[in-house]
């Protein structure tokens, strides 16, 4: 950013922190907090090791100093201002999901939003209806940026280890699924079995509607499957198809394809696309609810759950208003924003104050005439 930009940026935020306070987690005393701080330098450094006893002495820093960014940790510690993490005492931590556009899909940003939020819906019902965690346990934020984030603070998980956390992450997301497993002949109906099968009917749907040659070239790919078993295979392929489910397991070329990365990648589909290293991560830092993303200028948004499927970010996590800012556009862009799409072209712009913001936290704009 340049000068006038970051001084833009960072007033904004300063008017923002002055009428609107974080929203503590629970057992503030025992966590860690880190900041990034506006820098006119392209190096950003966090201050970390902090720690405050109440919430009054957070909301005086964060006033006083304007973060760009505000963490604190999911874990929780003895002392969790020491200067490293063996004298901090760890004593726990939450169970914690992280969920980010990018890793979901490309495309607008309004479309990422929409879809991580479905990604986000998707993993907590998984948790209540499958894994049994209490809705009175599950805390939803949105990140202020690409994502949500999702906090398990059930007691009972409290004290899990990263291999303990990886199981359930490994759930959720349908890692290290075993096909034995999934299509064993009479075994009880589960929410992975119904899934697993659901996606192995698609994908052999799919494959039956390919023609033959483009068939064969996907077969041949496959490990150690010959042109000939490939051939017979689709051949037979609505047999197959209409057979049990577990008779696939005897199958050489099914077996093949369950072990496919791209059926692999069908199945991380039917489960929830959260960040696995966030979740097995003991000793994460995490976005606060109620602070400001220093990447876009929006708010991290503390949700109930009831809320989630009807929350637009792009309306209800934007705090600054509709006074005019001119910008200077680096290139083209379009975008949506309280409710109005924004095309804009390289060059000066006169823009909302809540798009100015946006567009130069995102660094696709200056504000014009500054140095």
């Amino acid at each position: 950013m340049k000068p006038a930009t970051l001084e833009f940026v960072k007033q904004r935020f300063m008017e923002y922190y002055r009428r609107q306070n974080l929203i503590p987690p629970s057992s503030l005393e025992q966590r860690e907090w880190g900041f990034v701080f506006f820098d006119a330098s392209t190096d950003i450094r966090m201050r970390r090791h902090m720690a405050f006893i109440d919430p009054q002495e957070l909301t005086a820093y964060v006033k006083s100093l304007v973060p760009a960014h505000v963490y604190y940790s999911t874990a929780y510690y003895q002392t969790p201002a020491a200067s490293t993490m063996a004298e901090k005492h760890w004593a726990g931590a939450d169970l914690i999901f992280d969920l980010d556009a990018d890793q979901i899909v490309r495309g607008p940003y309004a479309l990422m939003l929409a879809r991580v939020r479905e990604e986000t819906v998707k993993l907590v019902r998984m948790l209540i209806d499958e894994l049994g965690f209490s809705k009175n346990h599950i805390r939803v934020a949105f990140s202020g940026g690409r994502g949500y984030h999702i906090h398990v603070t059930d007691i009972a998980v409290r004290g899990w280890g990263g291999p303990e956390r990886r199981e359930i992450v490994d759930y959720v997301c349908g890692i290290g699924i075993d096909p034995e497993v999934m299509l064993a002949p009479r075994a009880p109906s589960t929410a992975w079995r119904r899934r697993y099968t659901g996606v192995l009917r698609d994908h052999l749907t799919w494959l039956a509607g390919l023609e033959a040659e483009e068939a064969g070239m996907y077969i041949g790919e496959l490990g150690g499957i010959g042109k000939k078993a490939g051939q017979e295979f689709f051949g037979n392929l609505e047999r197959i198809r209409r057979g049990s489910p577990s008779s696939l397991l005897q199958n050489r070329v099914a077996r093949a394809i369950m072990d496919s990365p791209g059926f692999a990648s069908r199945v991380r589909d039917a489960g929830a696309r959260a960040d696995e290293p966030v979740t097995t991560d003991i000793k994460r830092l995490i976005r606060t609810p109620g602070s400001l993303h220093g990447g876009s200028g929006m708010r991290v948004v503390p949700l109930d759950i009831r809320d989630l499927a009807d929350f637009d970010p792009l309306i209800d996590a934007v705090v600054f208003g509709e006074r005019e800012v001119r910008v200077d556009m680096k290139m083209n862009f379009t975008t949506s924003l309280l409710g109005s799409t924004y095309t804009l072209k390289a060059g000066p712009a006169n823009v909302p104050e809540a798009l100015a913001v946006f567009l130069c936290c995102r660094n696709i704009a200056e504000i014009a005439g500054g140095v």
